[in-house]
């Protein structure tokens, strides 16, 4: 199986867990290996429903599909000066999703674990196959099955709003980072927009529903708003007043580079995202900053910046 290659193995799991045949045993703990992938959770999580909207849009923001560097270039300007130092390094991708942010992880050369807590992991797999430098799992992010100290990265993006107490996570994150290794995460930040919006009434009724429901009603709501938001790029007045009464998110102004069919595949899947999450937390840089502080990081770096704050340190 590919997550038991001898050298990425004994790096990460095999601390703790033992291969027995389709399983990884840990005293009386026995976690299932479906499809390649063990599965430290079951499928019934407060992020359910994100695992079912990345196999609807397995690869809507991978770069090699969109022929773009979207993600490219979010995914460096977090990472900063590890944008290039990134080969041979043992890289955790907490909350990797369909696998956005592992095809540039992969791409520069880092020896990637990309986990998550639905579904999505098969999609992942399924886009990257596991290989040696390639390792599949699902998994809560406050609780990884890992050693502390055992990554020289650790990155998490796009996630940490959407867990129960962002700052348990960070600290949990932070906790497997190595010493002299990296944590680098961003989270969403306050924002007028955030009350004033439609959004979040169509939000109380998306939580009532299920995968295919959501799905559904999303794809209704993009037919529906996305060629208002069309005709208003550009307009950034007609724009804002828009965007109070659409639920849609719209990216024709953001990236201008997409076509119209990926402009559609991505309002559906971030309209579908922001109005399914379970969890939604803003925070400001100051209070990010200060969590790091509080953790002993150092060398912290952080900014406003793509969904909201992004930030980078290092552990001691």
């Amino acid at each position: 199986m590919g997550y038991s290659k001898p050298e990425y193995f004994n790096r990460t799991l095999q601390g703790k867990y033992q291969a027995v045949e389709s399983k990884l045993v840990c005293g009386n703990i026995n976690v299932p290996i479906i499809d390649d992938i063990p599965r430290f959770v079951n499928n019934k999580t407060y992020a359910s429903l994100f695992g079912d909207q990345w196999k609807e849009f397995k690869k809507t923001q991978l770069d090699s599909y969109s022929n773009t560097t979207i993600s490219t270039d979010r995914l460096n300007r977090v990472l900063g000066g590890l944008a290039t130092n990134l080969d041979g390094k043992y890289v955790l991708e907490a909350g990797c999703g369909a696998g956005r942010f592992t095809e540039g992880l992969l791409n520069k050369g880092a020896i990637l674990v990309s986990s998550d807590i639905s579904t999505a992991v098969e999609v992942n797999k399924e886009n990257f196959p596991i290989t040696e430098k390639h390792f599949v799992i699902q998994a809560d992010i406050n609780d990884m099955p890992f050693e502390n100290n055992t990554f020289d990265v650790v990155i998490c993006i796009g996630v940490i709003q959407h867990t129960p107490n962002p700052e348990k996570t960070i600290k949990d994150l932070f906790e497997l980072v190595k010493d002299g290794g990296s944590l680098v995460i961003d989270h969403y930040t306050f924002s007028k927009s955030n009350y004033l919006r439609l959004a979040s009434i169509y939000r109380q009724n998306f939580k009532k529903l299920t995968a295919d429901q959501t799905i559904k009603k999303t794809k209704d709501l993009v037919n529906k708003f996305l060629p208002l938001h069309k005709k208003v790029k550009g307009k950034k007045l007609f724009s804002v007043l828009l965007n109070r009464i659409s639920p849609v998110i719209s990216y024709y102004d953001a990236f201008p580079q997409l076509n119209d069919q990926l402009q559609v595949e991505w309002a559906m899947l971030d309209t579908h995202d922001s109005l399914t999450d379970w969890h939604k937390f803003f925070r400001t840089k100051s209070q990010i900053i200060s969590v790091l502080k509080d953790l002993g990081a150092i060398d912290i770096w952080c900014e406003y910046g793509g969904n909201g704050v992004e930030a980078r340190c290092k552990k001691l």
